[in-house]
């Protein structure tokens, strides 16, 4: 049979366990927040070339005289603002996620503060 000693035990690991899972989703949630960022920066930046090499005045010069690099370029400008453009979706949803997963941490951070502080008065225990 197991005794008080060893469920509070096992208790507290699987409190540690579970916190330290936590804390690996927080690291996972900064690199996705970086992830995010680059999105929001980096996907209009690359917007905006595409459109201005396409309205450039020698855009259409080149088109004309190099046929298959004219021809490929414009795939390829095509393919970036495309890219682009779902980038840009995925990262403002990202980022919505994100904070939306931030603010139920932040509850559940407090609501843990709040029972450990409960815990800890009823019983007469000290705060770690």
């Amino acid at each position: 049979m197991i005794d008080d000693k060893e469920r509070r035990f096992s208790r507290i690991d699987v409190l540690d366990i579970i916190d330290s899972f936590i804390d690996r989703i927080l690291e996972i949630r900064r690199i996705l927040l970086g992830v995010s960022i680059s999105a929001l920066i980096l996907a209009p930046f690359a917007i905006g070339l595409s459109i201005f090499l396409i309205t450039h005045p020698r855009f259409f010069s080149v088109l004309e005289r190099e046929y298959e690099f004219g021809a490929i370029l414009s795939v390829l400008l095509g393919v970036i603002i495309s890219v682009s453009a779902v980038w840009i979706v995925t990262g403002i949803r990202q980022h919505m996620a994100l904070k939306s997963w931030n603010k139920r941490y932040q509850e559940y951070l407090r609501q843990k503060d709040e029972i450990n502080r409960k815990i800890t008065s009823e019983y007469g225990l000290e705060q770690d």
